[in-house]
């Protein structure tokens, strides 16, 4: 990144890709949230997967073998991981397999179908090989967040349900908090009650 007068702007040098993470069994659920229908007839994956696509260079999905042929995705940014029962960390983990050539990486929930394409591209435009960039609404913290290449071997090597969060206790001094005015960084979908209620706001 680099800074104007104050501002920061993108370094275009950089390559910054995306991680999508759709592993999840969806237990709360009752059924496969990311193929759960929204108001306008997206489902709530091909959503997600359309605002981040506009805004990242890049997209790699990271899911379980028998979700590929039901998200209707390009199959040539599909990553097919095997032991996604393991937990969000474990499947982030070998996401990071896929991220050798970038400088950042934005990890993406699927079940966030309402954040903002504008959001997404303010946090890639916002990314730094050394920092942890993270959004705040109204001061508290959501997803996406983008970790700079420094924090890859970290990524690469979580486990279990420790997600990307688990990071940002560690390295405080690189995090860099960045406020932005859609709510939706704080909205994942977890049952259908929050879907329903999502899509009333």
């Amino acid at each position: 990144m680099i800074f104007i007068k104050g501002a920061a702007i993108r370094d275009y040098s950089m390559h910054i890709g995306a991680l999508l993470l759709a592993a999840g069994f969806s237990n709360r659920f009752g059924g496969i949230k990311l193929l759960a229908r929204l108001d306008n007839g997206s489902t709530v994956f091909a959503q997600t997967l359309s605002r981040l696509s506009a805004a990242a260079e890049e997209v790699v999905i990271i899911t379980r073998p028998d979700l590929i042929s039901a998200l209707e995705a390009d199959e040539s940014r599909i990553q097919s991981f095997e032991h996604a029962d393991q937990g969000i960390g474990a499947s982030l983990a070998f996401g990071m397999k896929f991220t050798s050539h970038w400088d950042a990486c934005i990890v993406c929930l699927s079940d966030m179908p309402f954040v903002r394409t504008a959001t997404y591209s303010l946090l890639i435009n916002s990314a730094d090989k050394d920092r942890i960039v993270v959004p705040e609404f109204e001061g508290t913290r959501g997803n996406p967040v983008v970790f700079g290449c420094k924090h890859f071997e970290s990524l690469a090597r979580l486990q279990g349900d420790s997600g990307g969060k688990s990071l940002l206790a560690r390295h405080p001094q690189d995090l860099m908090p960045i406020r932005v005015t859609d709510p939706a960084v704080l909205m994942d979908i977890d049952t259908p009650t929050d879907l329903a209620e999502l899509q009333s706001l």
